[in-house]
């Protein structure tokens, strides 16, 4: 089985993608990560993804496809999840193309939507436990003491620098703009279904799951 999953940063794609991960035995084909380890690895994409970074220039689709495509030489297990590919209309041509040439289909796109203003909330609040990492938020999960952590008692946290108001607002646009051009595509295909990425992480697996069906 292979399905795209989409959703703006904070949406929940990681925790979701991880579960199929482990409960359905798929691979998450998140191309940020592989084109980290492609380059870490010196595979050929990798050494031509390097030259390019390195040039200051943009990795091109050409680039990004033949990276998804030896990924998925090396074997998907049950199924891939694609993450955060396609973002255009050109790569979404590019993944047909790629499924085709190895007697493969996409079977679903599953949009995890969420309402912008809960997830700055859900985002701007979270904080850490700098010793544990144990995760906590402004509203919803303080430590039962204040400023002591509930796992290993230390009394230091931290935020991420990046979960601010405006940055989530701007990779919010960001995700619009990038999805809006491939949606139509999958719907025209009676591909895509949709998520409340809101809901309890327990219910969203439970959702994803039904609209997956029987392994």
């Amino acid at each position: 089985m292979n399905i795209i999953l989409l959703g703006p940063p904070g949406a929940g794609k990681g925790t979701q993608a991880q579960r199929l991960v482990e409960e359905r035995g798929m691979v998450q084909l998140s191309t940020g990560d592989m084109l980290r380890a492609a380059v870490k690895a010196g595979t050929p994409v990798g050494l031509q993804a390097k030259a390019v970074m390195e040039a200051g220039e943009l990795v091109s689709d050409a680039i990004v496809s033949a990276l998804i495509g030896e990924r998925m030489d090396a074997g998907t297990g049950s199924g891939a999840i694609f993450d955060g590919y396609p973002r255009t209309a050109a790569q979404a041509d590019a993944l047909d193309l790629l499924l085709e040439e190895r007697g493969q289909a996409l079977d679903h796109v599953i949009e995890l939507e969420v309402n912008e203003d809960a997830l700055v909330e859900r985002i701007v609040g979270r904080f850490t436990c700098a010793v544990c990492g144990t995760g906590y938020h402004d509203t919803f999960k303080r430590p039962k003491v204040d400023d002591i952590c509930d796992v290993c008692g230390a009394s230091e946290f931290k935020r991420r620098p990046d979960d601010n108001e405006q940055t989530v607002r701007t990779r919010m646009a960001e995700y619009r703009a990038k999805t809006a051009p491939i949606i139509p595509i999958y719907e025209s295909r009676g591909l895509v279904r949709r998520v409340d990425g809101m809901a309890e992480i327990g219910q969203v697996t439970a959702e994803i799951e039904s609209i997956l069906g029987d392994r």
